[in-house]
């Protein structure tokens, strides 16, 4: 659990570093991920030292080495347990000139965390900040991962908040929608090929520890759960390397958290590879249009960077396949060649399940564009007969700049704590949304348009030329209005009439 102390503390660590020089929020992330990277190679040496200690024989693996380094300091200091008591100077001379050169060379424990250190910057500024750091990550319980992962999700919850680097964080609430509607197995080979934090394949790992208790005690599938089931590119490395302590944090031991550029030449290895696509990609990224796949260019002539990605993930799924993919609403009725032939392959040749559209604030303060959640399936032999639409009102935010809750935490997201009445819907239509999707080959398939979900045939979709906006489906209820028969309005007229004439009589008796 995190504590209202500990929230407090990590606002005040976040002040200082503004107030230290250091105001782009991605960079005060990335430092404070170094340090909670040296804190676990602590942790993994003193495992090692207590089972050799156990056994009573020679440590098989050291995290840090016997000896110095050359420049003549004992490795031994380079632990988070020995430099947390260093005073604040000896502290960072430490880490500055000893123990950052130590982690760009480490590659050592063979995890993509290694990997991602290799260009590792040390930028805290003074002594005195990286003290207040250190301290406040020596009060956290390390060994809690609901506290750690809470810990680092409060921290990206402030990349967000400040807004410039928000891109790259998809609202918590939207994330674990969609993954409840994808309902991880403990099977699936789960791909982000726009990862950024790792927010989808984190929700993805805490939905299957919920819902599959016994998957740990399991040795094949808890080897499948921590080396083989989490996939994620992107080809910033910052975002890399807090992604993977991300799901570090949240307990996956070695994640593929690797540099891709998605749509370049360079994935074709991974054709027909995952069983699960969870994705909220670039909508108007930039695009090296002459190092684009050539496959996906084949399925899309186009350089819209959210067509490419749909046809990439068509590529990526293995046939059986689902997805989960968030959409800027041009993708749903633009009328370019591209547009029109990917939603037809969407529905004509793949299984398309349903469309989900999102109000216009949900990624506010940082974009206000309208999207929705595509969700489908790949065959590769058609299957589509009818597709679900959900027409999402509310998501228990407001939908300004602020996006300030609307209901209490236990009454916010997919999955509340606490059911919600009528009134309560109407701010947070999200569990509701679960709720019909379960449904959507039984009761759903009899609502009438009206609803606010509601199934179409697919061959309506075809005739609307493969049409996906909710809005060419949907029906307004028109009030019935009660009119008056002819007569009747003529009476009251010649009534009227009369009564105009009397007036004026009595108003010349008067002049007169």
């Amino acid at each position: 659990m995190m504590t209202g102390e500990i929230k407090s503390k990590i606002d005040a660590v976040w002040n200082a570093f503004w107030a230290g020089g250091i105001a782009n929020p991605l960079e005060v992330i990335e430092q404070i991920t170094y340090l909670l990277f040296l804190r676990r190679l602590d942790d993994l040496h003193t495992l090692e030292e207590n089972k050799a200690a156990r056994l009573k024989q020679p440590m098989e693996r050291r995290v840090f080495p016997k000896g110095k380094d050359k420049r003549g300091r004992s490795y031994e200091d380079f632990r988070w347990s020995k430099f947390k008591n260093f005073a604040p100077a000896e502290m960072y001379k430490v880490i500055g000139e000893h123990v950052f050169p130590f982690l760009r060379d480490l590659g050592g424990d063979g995890s993509t965390y290694a990997h991602h250190m290799k260009d590792a910057r040390f930028t805290i500024p003074t002594p005195a900040l990286l003290d207040k750091v250190v301290q406040l990550l020596a009060d956290v319980p390390m060994e809690d991962r609901d506290t750690k992962g809470d810990l680092y999700e409060y921290m990206l919850g402030k990349i967000a908040s400040a807004g410039q680097n928000g891109q790259f964080r998809t609202p918590r609430h939207i994330i674990r929608l969609m993954v409840e509607m994808t309902a991880p197995q403990p099977t699936d080979l789960i791909c982000d090929p726009a990862c950024g934090t790792a927010g989808f394949l984190v929700a993805a790992g805490e939905f299957l520890r919920e819902r599959q208790p016994n998957l740990l005690h399991d040795s094949k599938l808890r080897k499948h759960f921590h080396q083989a089931m989490f996939h994620g590119f992107d080809f910033d490395n910052t975002m890399l390397r807090i992604g993977s302590m991300n799901m570090l944090l949240h307990g996956v031991d070695n994640p593929d958290i690797r540099y891709r550029d998605s749509l370049a030449q360079d994935h074709a290895g991974d054709e027909e590879t995952y069983t699960l696509v969870l994705a909220n990609p670039p909508f108007a990224g930039s695009l090296d249009y002459e190092n684009t796949a050539k496959d996906l260019l084949a399925i899309v002539k186009t350089k819209k960077t959210e067509l490419l990605f749909l046809a990439l993930f068509l590529r990526l799924l293995k046939p059986g396949g689902r997805a989960a993919v968030i959409v800027p609403d041009g993708v749903l009725f633009g009328s370019s060649n591209a547009h029109k032939e990917l939603r037809r392959m969407l529905v004509e040749e793949q299984k398309l399940d349903g469309v989900v559209s999102l109000p216009g604030g949900v990624f506010k303060p940082y974009a206000g564009v309208s999207t929705a959640i595509l969700l489908f399936t790949k065959t590769n032999s058609g299957g589509t007969d009818r597709v679900w639409f959900y027409d999402v009102a509310a998501d228990g935010w407001s939908l300004d700049d602020k996006r300030t809750p609307l209901l209490s935490d236990d009454k916010l997201g997919p999955v509340p704590k606490t059911a919600l009445g009528k009134d309560e819907h109407d701010k947070n239509n999200l569990p509701d949304v679960l709720a019909r999707w379960q449904k959507r080959d039984s009761a759903e398939r009899k609502r009438p348009r009206t609803s606010q979900s509601f199934c179409v045939p697919k061959a309506d979709i075809a005739a609307q030329g493969y049409d996906l906006s909710l809005n060419r489906y949907k029906e307004v209820v028109h009030e019935e209005v009660e009119h008056q028969a002819p007569k009747e309005i003529l009476a009251e007229l010649a009534k009227l009439e009369t009564e105009i004439q009397k007036g004026m009589k009595e108003l010349e008796g008067m002049v007169g």
